[in-house]
């Protein structure tokens, strides 16, 4: 897409000189697409590991390397593109994004058949990230500005986010209560919280975009 592109992310300038750095030193025969794939079999993985611990939580420590992998996947392809100068904006567009909700919904998925999250939890975070990029894609095309945040944080720190509280349930430090007779986690209750931060974000957004549209195509008199 030609919309010029919003980044406000705390990491988002280290990360994307980390990100031109390897892509100027992988090898010629890995393509965009290689890593496009290899984010989508993380995240498989890690829905595998987040299931999977329910048998050991040592499946905890396998699920925050596969976010690692899912980092470079998921990130890398695009700067690599832009490096060799190949990129294909329309179909870029159309597989990483249709490829970020298949990935959400399989990370979110896979925590709600954790022992650690509620599946009800993971559900309300999947739609609630589904709702926000499809916030995104209307703006895109309504405003011409493609904006990948909602404040200051991103996929990259949601995943430091989601490593750091697997390294912490995985060493025993976890916090398990009753809430109208349901058992709710620790992770139940940062991943609610961050819903709402993510529903507050959008109704801001909404209400500023639907002014300026609003400004640029006034009643007619």
């Amino acid at each position: 897409m030609s919309a010029p592109r919003e980044k406000t992310f705390l990491l988002a300038r280290p990360e994307g000189r980390v990100l031109e750095w390897i892509a100027r030193r992988l090898p010629a025969w890995v393509m965009p697409d290689h890593l496009t794939a290899l984010g989508v079999l993380a995240a498989i993985g890690i829905a595998a590991a987040y299931a999977l611990s329910n048998q050991d939580p040592i499946w905890l420590w396998a699920a925050s390397g596969l976010l690692a992998v899912h980092w470079l996947g998921d990130s890398l392809d695009g700067t690599l593109a832009r490096v060799r100068r190949s990129e294909r904006p329309r179909y870029g567009y159309y597989l990483d994004h249709l490829v970020d909700a298949i990935a959400t919904a399989l990370i979110g998925i896979g925590l709600g058949l954790s022992p650690y999250m509620l599946l009800a939890t993971g559900l309300v975070i999947v739609i609630a990230y589904l709702v926000l990029s499809i916030n995104t894609y209307l703006e895109t095309n309504t405003l011409g500005v493609f904006s990948l945040g909602y404040g200051r944080l991103g996929p990259t720190e949601a995943r430091l986010g989601l490593i750091a509280l697997n390294t912490a349930i995985a060493l025993g430090i976890g916090v398990q209560t009753t809430v109208a007779g349901l058992g709710v986690s620790l992770l139940d209750a940062i991943g609610l919280g961050a819903v709402a931060l993510m529903l507050g974000g959008l109704l801001w957004r909404a209400a500023r975009n639907l002014r300026v549209l609003a400004e640029r195509e006034p009643y007619a008199a």
